[in-house]
């Protein structure tokens, strides 16, 4: 994605996707939480429109690795 090592510098982001809303495809960004955009800076702000595309934030929280347990592993 053309943008995402951009805003993947931005505060509380933690990863983008293709996705879906009301029938359209958007660029999704999802964040830990959101912040009301008086508090950001500007350069904080994610783009309502990437390349042609909507963006949809969504707060997901913080992302952590997950361990497969598998039979070898027990």
């Amino acid at each position: 994605m053309k943008y995402e090592t951009q805003l993947m510098g931005l505060p509380n982001l933690v990863g983008m996707g293709i996705g879906e809303k009301a029938g359209k495809p958007v660029i999704k960004v999802f964040v830990t939480h959101k912040v009301p955009e008086s508090a950001l800076r500007p350069q904080e702000i994610i783009p309502r429109l990437l390349e042609g595309y909507e963006t949809d934030v969504e707060a997901i929280g913080v992302v952590t690795a997950q361990t497969q347990i598998t039979k070898e592993s027990k």
